[in-house]
């Protein structure tokens, strides 16, 4: 029951942030791509990777830390969900080439700031 408030509670916090982080960057940038979304999505990528290098590889913080921060707080700031959405969307609008963008760019650079994070957790 403990690990499940954990998550809750860093889900609500999670999703707060992403609500917060994704309306500051289109705000910014007052553009009709998705720009929000793709910066959560790859900072959330990168927290990912960081917090189970420091969990996993380092040792520096706990079973429930890492529910905490994982599966919680990322869970509820990583966006894919509306990333799939926006993407069908632009798909259905005929901007297929933003489409093939916004999927490129979210896959590509998501996977470095995972492995950027993962090697930034391990060397602490």
């Amino acid at each position: 029951m403990k690990n499940y408030l954990l998550v809750g509670i860093a889900g609500l916090i999670g999703g707060i942030a992403r609500y917060w982080m994704q309306g500051f960057v289109s705000e910014w940038t007052r553009s009709d791509f998705p720009y929000g979304t793709l910066a959560v999505n790859i900072l959330g990528c990168f927290l990912i990777g960081f917090f189970f290098a420091l969990a996993e590889e380092r040792a520096l913080i706990s079973a429930e830390w890492r529910i905490f921060l994982t599966t919680g707080f990322c869970g509820g700031f990583t966006t894919f969900s509306t990333f799939s959405f926006e993407t069908v969307s632009m798909i259905r609008q005929g901007e297929i080439l933003f489409a093939g963008l916004y999927v490129g760019m979210s896959v590509l650079i998501g996977f470095f700031a995972t492995y950027v994070g993962s090697a930034a957790g391990a060397a602490i």
